[in-house]
């Protein structure tokens, strides 16, 4: 199956989503907030991983989720802590599929879509 890949979520996410099926995530990062929005325009799933964006490849495990929802919310930032005062943040709620590894992965605009392969959990070597 289509995936959108979402690269880099903490290990503690992915823990949380495998001991309870629905979670809300929230991401900052422009590449995944863009995947999110590319996964709604194109009903695709998600496949969440603990790897960074640049190291997504054949063999890379994570988890496969549905895209229930998701809105953006810009929040306003103290000038002290940042040159920018506004951060755009994703929160996508998403519903556990399954465990997945990437068979192949394609870039598109950015975006990494992958075609992921369904896993049973003996055959899960993360965590």
């Amino acid at each position: 199956m289509e995936a959108v890949v979402i690269a880099g979520i903490a290990r503690r996410v992915l823990d949380d989503l495998l001991r309870n099926p629905f979670r809300t995530v929230e991401l900052r990062s422009a590449r995944n907030i863009l995947a999110v929005e590319e996964a709604l325009d194109e009903a695709l799933r998600l496949f969440l991983t603990y790897d960074p964006f640049e190291d997504v490849s054949t063999g890379t495990e994570g988890l496969l989720a549905e895209l229930i929802e998701a809105r953006e919310i810009n929040t306003r930032i103290p000038w002290e802590e940042s040159d920018e005062r506004e951060v755009t943040v994703c929160r996508a709620r998403v519903k556990l599929v399954g465990l997945g590894r990437v068979v192949e992965v394609e870039r598109k605009d950015g975006i990494l879509v992958a075609k992921v392969r369904e896993l049973f959990p003996h055959e899960m070597s993360i965590g």
